[in-house]
């Protein structure tokens, strides 16, 4: 009878918890068609766990948390300052969320290595119990009848030291490692910043090209205006045409039209410079402009001349030999696993405690009473040694992956080297191409200009056509354009060859 009454219980114990668990998927959506609706707090937070009791939801959209609704401010910007490229690098480094991550990564790093140094040290530990214990009963021997009760009590408190005193290396190649990691980690951050002023860079030549466009799209709706204004004029003496009127009110739209396109990407590019440097895209800041400043391909240097000392400062670089260094030490730390360890212990400690008993017969007699109090001191000192004999081959594998690791981390370096070099050339490359290209397209723009102005003043004399007319205003704008895009690209490739060489710490030059 106990034993079925005992399973019984284990099956309804079993019952009720497959219930709870199952219960969990109330939290669930009930329907695989149907919203899933959240219950939620006064300020419209979800409540974990929990699902809305009132109905089904008839839409999929979720509540509005409260908290959730304040707009993050913008950085704190001079209104009347026109910021330049170091001055948004400046904003960008100390708002960009990228910037403080790494920062605090590189912190919790340096903390690993502070934790692998403290294994220098012993450990001291201070333990402290306490405990009671309490009994009563009654016993009868012939006839008389015994009432007897006892109670003890007491404390023990240690105090105990653990000291590792020779460990054949281990711990040294562990900090070693760790240290290693911090400078991985630190060189990580500086990477980061580099990356976030090369972004800041890009974005911001990007919004002066873009601004530049919006102007050369002004200037040809006023060229397409005079233009218009020509072939009107022209019509009113009963030179021109119809139709001349019409081809020329055609490229004035067309040249509005394109005055609204440039507008829109000059504003889409103000807001991919704001997310570049991680502030609010409801930022208001006057960008300086980056014309005016002369390009020439003799400002590319000797690619040779640069590529050796590019790779010793190279982020990516240093990061793989710091690896290679720290895969290194995990070889020295596995190896040390082989050897014996020599330790260090010690312990004190103080135990003090008491021992009532008491027994009363059924006749009147004097209750027999015993109690015992003591306290005594521990202490000891002990130096053993530890000889690792056999453990499966677990410190055996343990080597071989330190050792496969090292390996894989020198042809990191090497590959990481050979990709340095790549993107060296292919950046110097660029800059080449690009300041080629804008010596070029300024030789473009100058001979487009002298086109529309001719074909201008000969459709005033009349002796040129407006298709002639509208054509070179159009190539203009596209001439224009070209020398905009490869200044702005000029400057773009400047500034990749200075992330490439792992120059790139401050505004490009």
């Amino acid at each position: 009878m106990r034993v079925r009454n005992g399973s019984i219980v284990a099956v309804v114990s079993s019952l009720l918890l497959t219930g709870c668990a199952t219960s969990a998927l109330d939290m669930a959506p009930p329907r695989p068609d149907q919203p899933w609706s959240p219950a939620t707090t006064s300020s419209g937070e979800i409540i974990a766990g929990e699902r809305n009791q009132a109905g089904a939801a008839n839409s999929y959209v979720l509540p509005v948390n409260s908290a959730l609704t304040n707009i993050p401010p913008p950085p704190a910007v001079d209104p009347t300052e026109v910021y330049s490229l170091s001055r948004l690098i400046d904003v960008a480094e100390s708002n960009n969320s990228a910037t403080r991550i790494a920062w605090n990564d590189a912190r919790r790093v340096a903390l690993a290595a502070g934790i692998a140094e403290s294994t220098y040290l012993p450990r001291i530990t201070a333990t402290a119990i306490g405990g009671f214990q309490g009994n009563s009963g009654s016993d009868s021997v012939q006839g008389v009848n015994f009432n007897n009760s006892g109670s003890a009590n007491g404390t023990v408190s240690a105090v105990s030291l653990q000291w590792l005193l020779f460990d054949f290396g281990k711990r040294a190649a562990v900090v070693e490692a760790a240290k290693q990691a911090s400078v991985i980690s630190n060189i990580a951050f500086n990477a980061t910043h580099q990356q976030v002023i090369y972004n800041v860079t890009l974005a911001f030549y990007t919004h002066a090209a873009a601004k530049a466009r919006a102007a050369t799209a002004a200037q040809s709706l006023s060229d397409a205006q005079a233009v218009q204004n020509a072939a009107e004029e022209r019509y009113k003496h009963g030179i021109g045409t119809v139709i001349e009127v019409a081809q020329a009110r055609q490229g004035t739209a067309q040249a509005n039209l394109a005055l609204v396109q440039a507008t829109g990407g000059e504003q889409d590019a103000y807001l991919a410079l704001l997310t570049a440097m991680g502030v609010s895209p409801l930022t208001h800041i006057k960008v300086a402009d980056v014309a005016g400043r002369n390009l020439s391909p003799s400002m590319a240097t000797s690619v040779e001349a640069i590529v050796s000392e590019s790779l010793g400062r190279r982020p990516d670089v240093l990061g793989a030999y710091a690896a290679r260094s720290a895969s290194l030490a995990n070889i020295r730390a596995a190896q040390a696993e082989f050897m014996p360890k020599i330790f260090l212990s010690a312990i004190g400690s103080y135990n003090e405690g008491g021992l009532n008993l008491t027994a009363l017969p059924s006749a009147s007699q004097e209750p027999p009473t015993v109690n015992v109090n003591g306290h005594r001191f521990n202490g000891g000192i002990f130096v053993g040694l530890t000889i690792p004999i056999y453990d499966g081959g677990t410190r055996s594998a343990v080597l071989a992956q330190a050792r496969a690791d090292a390996d894989s981390a020198d042809t990191r370096l090497t590959h990481v080297r050979d990709e340095a070099v790549r993107q060296i050339v292919q950046a110097d490359n660029a800059l080449r191409t690009s300041l080629s290209a804008y010596q070029a397209s300024k030789a473009l723009a100058g001979a487009a200009q002298t086109t529309f102005d001719a074909a201008l003043a000969a459709y005033h004399s009349g002796v040129g056509s407006i298709t002639d007319l509208t054509l070179a205003n159009s190539q203009l704008l596209q001439a224009r354009n070209a020398s905009t895009d490869a200044y702005s690209t000029a400057l773009s490739a400047a500034a990749m060859l200075a992330l490439a060489t792992g120059t790139l710490g401050a505004t490009p030059e």
